[in-house]
């Protein structure tokens, strides 16, 4: 049985030292919320699957090869559009810019046809869908819808992660999707200015991200929370997406809400420790390892 099914756009991403306009050597990998959330559970030892479509160009070979490298099970369908792009520029020490070159993408053209082809593999304990993926297109919130749907009927537990994107839509348009949706969710996931594009949702358990504050979560009327772990922060991009794998991991196993904000919090503190989205993204033998002094050496 898979443990998490989840569905969206992997693109190519390209991060450099400075200003793009500036040219310079640039480092290519790849990198999408979902896609990173699946490493991240993979890494964990948790059986994942990522349904997505990729072009037939380099760009989505690279995506393939690196999903089928960290473990996830693909349900990939490729088309002659290109593999999307996305450019990560450093504008301050701590601020960087995104840029998108997406639309009318392989990964626009998500569809239903996917997502079924993924239940037929096997049902999965969680299916995990972001509001990214219901903004490329309205095949990809068709798939989103349709996965949804199909997780109610299969008993697996839905999870949302608002995962706001202004480049993609408005929040008021993004309320008007996402709010019917939540009816058939059983964990809601958002950050803190997130929140009110859920509007009045009754989603029996709530996540909230606090970024360097930590996170909360609300469950049957009781509220738990958890810090953030102090480390040095080298690049935050990423976070939210590996405190999502840590947290999802955390349902899996059985934790109580306590435990699963903890390993969440404890996985998003590895990602903002190392540059990109998912690389530094810890194994289950890591997760001990913030336990140790600041500076401590494993010999």
């Amino acid at each position: 049985m898979t443990d998490v099914l989840t569905l969206g756009e992997t693109m190519g991403a390209f991060r450099v030292a400075g200003p793009f306009r500036l040219g310079g050597a640039a480092e290519l990998t790849v990198a999408g919320a979902e896609s990173n959330v699946a490493i991240g559970l993979a890494r964990l030892g948790h059986a994942v699957r990522w349904a997505g479509v990729t072009g037939v160009d380099e760009i989505g070979s690279l995506v393939r090869r690196t999903l089928l490298a960290e473990q996830v099970d693909l349900s990939a369908r490729t088309t002659p559009a290109a593999t999307g792009l996305i450019l990560f520029e450093p504008r301050t020490a701590d601020i960087t810019r995104v840029l998108y070159y997406r639309s009318g993408s392989a990964g626009s053209q998500l569809s239903t046809e996917d997502v079924r082809r993924a239940f037929d593999v096997s049902v999965p304990k969680i299916v995990h869908v972001t509001g990214i993926t219901c903004a490329l297109s309205e095949t990809a919130l068709d798939a989103v819808t349709e996965a949804i749907r199909l997780g109610r009927e299969a008993g697996s537990t839905v999870s949302f992660d608002i995962n706001f994107r202004a480049k993609l839509w408005s929040a008021e348009q993004a309320g008007e999707v996402i709010r019917p949706l939540l009816k058939q969710v059983d964990v809601l996931i958002a950050s803190d200015d997130e929140l009110p594009i859920a509007g009045d949702h009754q989603v029996p358990e709530v996540v909230v991200k606090h970024g360097s504050d930590g996170a909360t979560v609300r469950v049957d009327g009781s509220e738990w929370s958890a810090p953030a772990h102090v480390v040095t922060a080298v690049d935050t991009t990423g976070a939210g997406d590996a405190f999502v794998a840590g947290y999802l991991s955390g349902l899996l196993d059985a934790l109580d809400p306590a435990g699963r904000l903890r390993r969440g919090t404890t996985v998003a503190a590895f990602a903002v420790a190392t540059p990109g989205d998912w690389q530094g993204l810890p194994t289950r033998t890591d997760l001990d390892l913030l336990d140790l002094q600041p500076g401590s050496t494993i010999r």
